[in-house]
């Protein structure tokens, strides 16, 4: 099985300049990212101990930002690398201001090029996020006897019954881990399967909250005149169905605004071109101009700022959950007092979702009509959910708080 493994991954390196042009003429390669990933690095590492966290992209990074903050103020810490997949988790790490911390973008899982990733920065401990699981990086990992952790790992359903098929070789690949720490029962049940010994759940770090403060002071000043619908990690033709909204509701609510933030920046011209051709009238955050009276849409075409929307919006339909992706994390919205609305795809976040439903602080739509019906009602209402969003909060630091003790005490 390794050997077909390593066998793919090398046929992948061959065909790579195909995939790579391709890749960068789509923006999602540039050519630092490229150099990484084939184990070229500029970086220097510091002297002192090196904590490596990999995530794969903009959900998973985000949710260990809080964990990095703390282990930051550590003085026996020196350096933090954080390693991801994606340019636009790259852009979003830039904008926090870390001081012990930096980033890489993972490299390819070939045994050449992980050695000289390891070689390089010789990390003390590992930490995987979610469903990160490399073999060729693990088994090395392993073999150095450098402690390797699995933090808020997440199997869904379907993973699980792909990996049933290959029990013997997700065995040995999950025991090289020194401890997996999965983020809900539904996870914890699917590794048992595997009759492993290393599982402790602390929890869901998804539901922990940056310190970080967040500038609103490049929002346009007129924003809290309007009435505001905010559609935030939106994929494709669910903007149209967002757009279709604003249309029919504009008639009621003449002063509403809808704040378009799709989940992918490279998108905006794609988008530019549909609110062109139903002839709406639309302002770019980038370009930095005004709001006039006569504005419908405000498409956000810049990576991170998502929460500074939040905190002016009424309500926000969280995307991916439309079309067949699994839905985002509504945390973050949540925690910024909008109510949140979705469509019926949410597997990635079923147990959140679950629980948001039950606090009556998100609402599933299942068609068209009734998006429009639960966007137009929570947007006439006013929200009385702090005292529940206070409870959410006080979950994410005792979650927090759980992961810090056993990171502080293995490392």
């Amino acid at each position: 099985m390794r050997l077909l493994y390593n066998s793919i991954i090398i046929i992948v390196i061959i065909i790579s300049p195909v995939i790579i042009i391709f890749r960068i003429l789509n923006g999602k390669e540039n050519l630092k990212s490229i150099l990484e990933k084939f184990g070229f690095s500029k970086k220097r590492r510091n002297k002192g101990k090196l904590l490596w966290f990999h995530c794969s992209s903009v959900g998973e990074f985000l949710s260990i930002i809080p964990l990095i903050e703390r282990l930051e103020k550590e003085r026996d810490i020196k350096n933090i690398l954080v390693s991801t997949s994606t340019l636009s988790s790259s852009k979003i790490f830039n904008k926090f201001n870390f001081k012990k911390t930096f980033h890489q973008f993972y490299p390819l899982d070939n045994p050449l090029i992980v050695h000289n990733f390891l070689n390089h920065w010789k990390p003390s401990v590992a930490f995987f996020i979610e469903s990160e699981i490399w073999p060729e990086m693990i088994r090395s990992l392993k073999s150095r006897k450098i402690k390797t952790l699995l933090l808020n790992a997440r199997i869904s359903k379907k993973s699980y019954q792909r990996w049933r098929y290959l029990k013997k070789f997700e065995i040995n690949i999950f025991k090289n881990f020194d401890y997996i720490f999965p983020q809900n029962k539904e996870t914890m049940n699917y590794l048992k399967y595997f009759r492993l010994n290393n599982l402790k759940m602390l929890g869901n770090l998804k539901f922990s909250e940056s310190k970080k403060k967040t500038n609103y002071t490049n929002l346009p000043k007129n924003f809290n005149k309007r009435k505001i619908l905010c559609a935030a990690s939106t994929h494709n033709n669910e903007e149209e169905i967002i757009l279709k909204i604003h249309q029919k509701l504009n008639n009621d609510l003449k002063n509403l605004l809808t704040i378009l933030i799709p989940r992918h920046v490279h998108r905006t011209k794609e988008i530019t071109e549909i609110l062109n051709s139903k002839n709406i009238n639309f302002v770019l955050h980038s370009e930095g101009k005004k709001l006039k009276k006569n504005t419908d849409v405000y498409l956000v075409d810049t990576y991170g700022e998502s929460k500074a929307f939040y905190s002016i919006s009424n309500v926000v339909f969280l995307g991916g959950s439309f079309v067949l992706k699994g839905g985002q994390n509504p945390l973050e919205a949540i925690r910024c007092g909008c109510n949140v609305v979705h469509g019926k795809h949410i597997f990635n976040f079923t147990e959140i979702y679950n629980m948001l439903r039950n606090n009556k602080l998100s609402f599933e739509a299942k068609n068209y009509n009734q998006l429009q019906k639960i966007i137009l009602t929570l947007l006439v209402k006013k929200s009385k959910n702090k005292k529940k969003i206070k409870s959410f909060k006080k979950i994410g630091n005792n979650i927090l708080n759980k992961y810090f003790s056993e990171i502080r005490e293995l490392i």
